[in-house]
């Protein structure tokens, strides 16, 4: 790219003013360089005013304090050798004993072809020193530029818990005038672009140098606000209707039931995305699983729900009616949310509004009973307080893969069901669907005979304004992630199973 930025310029751009403090340290030629490798150095440090291809540091992004590792592509092509590496380990390790957060904004060819072997290995210890940060629980946010490439990519650079790009930024495994030397065929254009990686799921957004600062800041301020939620909230919606009544509740007729199955039908129905449109603050996107798959039917994101900093995982179950029903990959980005959510020690709020899983083949040689059991066993060990919220259609594996959590909160029509209505009816009567709404009743979906049961804990009443409906509900999840990190891990361990025993 033409205009390409330094690394002191990219610094300028998103540290707070005059906030930078240098950790480097000079550094030697390595003692086996030949001449020609020790004339390449020397040139690298006249033209662009630096020792070596990184700049670590200290600085401030919003006034939230940071450490920095940025690439200066200035430098024999930001390329890594055993001296940079030296480097980038050190910041990742102070950052760790510092506690602080860590921004790496990589450019780079790769590792460094004039030390050979030794230099490609040094990716080893410079992703050891990542995953010890990451393990103390502390933010790594990676900001991918034009271009990064090879061993850089395929270590420090591809572990973010939040993974951006430049725009139009080369981004591959292999360059492709490499790729093309070595297989003798040109790789297609586009495909190692930021903005096809994005789409794939594989980076969370496009964003460009400018933008850069702003979302770090976001990002920061609610990673930042980790740990246990410590205000009540109150439970009673901002009608002044009781949300927990938690007395006996009274059987419904088949058709109340059905009624609830064809509400959460409704297109009109508020979904996540009003959610939070109305009652999130500062929700920061996420994109797919990270390893190449995005599934429009989930929405992942960091946000605050009132005043409690979150990892949401949602079914959108208007985009799974129009373009595609709940996949193997849609689970494997629900995964992703649950590692992070760990990594990050974030509650989880987990929202279930699906029609059902996808019934494809598609869907059978892509792994999705495996996935749904791998989502179950994930949630029942995260240590993470975890709040599941029934919001709608809540129709067989794909609505339990995401309902193991410390407290369930349920919209006043929302259920729960092993297939939709209509799938029990023609099981049972041989085809006929037409029993659906009998079943619907007998089965117990409906949320007050699964409060009854002790499945769900709070049922919200709900409101036709949908900023209410939408407030209200957030309100009741706040609520009851405060209530959960009130108890320490190992009492709410084996209450997130023993919940389903009848009777408790």
């Amino acid at each position: 790219m033409s205009d390409r930025r330094s690394a002191r310029e990219l610094l300028h751009l998103v540290l707070d003013a005059d906030s930078f403090v240098s950790w480097d340290v000079p550094v030697a030629d390595p003692v086996d360089a030949v001449p020609a490798y020790r004339a390449s150095l020397a040139r690298a440090r006249e033209r662009t005013g630096l020792d070596e291809a990184v700049l670590t540091g200290r600085g401030t992004i919003g006034g939230v304090s940071v450490a920095v590792v940025v690439s200066e592509f200035g430098f024999l092509g930001g390329s890594v050798g055993v001296a940079c590496a030296d480097r980038i380990e050190a910041a990742a390790r102070r950052a760790t004993r510092e506690a602080l957060p860590l921004l790496a904004a990589p450019a780079s060819g790769g590792t460094r072809m004039q030390e050979g072997t030794i230099a490609f290995l040094q990716m080893v210890r410079i992703s050891a020193a990542i995953l010890d940060h990451k393990t103390a629980g502390l933010p790594y946010l990676v900001y991918l530029r034009d271009p990064t490439t090879g061993g850089v990519l395929a270590s420090w650079a591809s572990l973010g818990h939040v993974t951006v790009a430049e725009p139009g930024a080369l981004i591959g495994f292999l360059g492709p005038r490499v790729s093309e030397a070595i297989t003798g065929e040109a790789f297609p254009d586009g495909v190692q672009r930021a903005e096809n990686l994005a789409a794939h799921g594989i980076i969370d957004a496009v964003v460009p140098p400018e933008a850069l600062g702003a979302l770090a800041a976001r990002a920061l301020r609610l990673i930042g606000g980790r740990g246990a939620p410590q205000a009540r909230v109150e439970t009673t919606s901002s009608s002044g209707r009781v949300l927990d009544t938690r007395t006996e509740p009274a059987a419904r007729p088949a058709d109340s039931v059905w009624d609830d199955v064809l509400r959460t039908r409704d297109p009109r129905r508020p979904g996540i995305r009003q959610l939070l449109r109305y009652a999130a603050s500062n929700v920061l996107p996420l994109s797919g699983t990270a390893e190449g798959e995005q599934h429009p039917g989930v929405l992942t994101a960091l946000a605050r729900l009132a005043d409690t900093a979150c990892v949401v995982v949602a079914q959108d179950r208007a985009t799974q009616r129009r373009r595609e029903p709940i996949g193997p990959g849609a689970l494997r980005q629900v995964r992703r949310c649950i590692a992070l959510a760990s990594e990050l020690r974030l509650p989880l709020v987990t929202v279930i509004d699906t029609p059902g899983a996808a019934l494809s083949r598609e869907a059978e040689e892509g792994g999705l009973a495996g996935e749904i059991a791998r989502c179950l066993s994930d949630l029942l060990r995260l240590p993470s307080p975890t709040v599941s919220l029934l919001l709608g259609e809540g129709a067989g594996g794909a609505a339990l893969a995401l309902l193991p959590a410390d407290r369930v909160v349920a919209a006043e029509h929302s259920w729960l069901a092993p297939l939709p209505p209509e799938g029990a009816s023609a099981i049972l009567h041989g085809g006929d669907i037409s029993f659906a709404p009998e079943l619907a009743a007998a089965q117990g979906v409906a949320v007050a005979r699964l409060q009854e049961a002790g499945v769900v804990d709070l049922i919200v009443p709900e409101s036709p304004d949908v900023a209410t409906f939408s407030r209200d509900l957030v309100r009741a999840v706040s609520a009851a992630l405060a209530e959960a990190a009130d108890e320490p891990w190992s009492l709410r361990a084996p209450r997130r199973a023993q919940r389903y025993r009848r009777g408790q």
